[in-house]
């Protein structure tokens, strides 16, 4: 039976069969008999390598050890408000907090900052808006209360398999799910890892 700790746009874990493409944590969030019992423990959210130096980890969601949790590519990482992992994925961290600090050069570079600030926004509680044609690719957007990503001219179906539908980007003001600043680092040029249906799904031809 699929474990709950497959995370959606918005955060929330679920359980699924579908395997992810990165990993990630949030602290410890199951109790002794290993139940979720909660959505985070600390203010560092890290989207992590499925594969670092032949660890491995068993069973998943033990008790007293960071809960794994699993995303469907890094822009669903990203919308559900996490940044890379330092450890795993330094280079990427560094070109992230380049960017971040041309949003936010008060930071100083600070991770601590940083995730306090990102904290801040992803669990406010209260959706924030936007003009669709003027987000960032790798964004994502809520459209009828489902996630979709932004993508060229496009927006995308999200599902925990993949992309599963392409409809022309909308114009006007839309709900974004990812978190404000994080969308800023998007808009400097980051660019986040996407599943190979988001390509499939925005050019059908190739």
């Amino acid at each position: 039976m699929p474990l709950p700790n497959r995370v959606t746009p918005f955060g929330v874990m679920e359980a699924s069969p579908a395997r992810g493409s990165f990993m990630g944590n949030r602290g410890c969030l199951v109790d002794g008999r290993g139940r979720l019992v909660r959505r985070w423990r600390g203010e560092r959210w890290l989207i992590c390598r499925l594969e670092f130096r032949g660890r491995r980890r068993y069973p998943l969601m033990a008790p007293g050890r960071y809960t794994e949790l699993f995303f469907m590519d890094e822009a669903t990482a990203l919308a559900a408000g996490h940044r890379p992992c330092r450890e795993c994925r330094r280079v990427d961290l560094e070109t992230f907090r380049t960017a971040w600090l041309n949003v936010h050069p008060d930071d100083a570079g600070s991770l601590t900052v940083l995730d306090r600030r990102l904290h801040g926004q992803r669990t406010a509680g209260v959706p924030w808006s936007a003009r669709c044609e003027t987000l960032p690719d790798g964004a994502m957007v809520a459209l009828r209360g489902a996630a979709w990503l932004v993508l060229g001219g496009s927006v995308l179906a999200w599902s925990h398999a993949g992309y599963t539908s392409c409809r022309p980007r909308p114009s006007g003001a839309v709900d974004v799910i990812t978190p404000p600043s994080t969308v800023a680092v998007l808009a400097c040029g980051w660019t986040p890892h996407l599943h190979p249906s988001a390509y499939a799904q925005a050019n059908p031809s190739r």
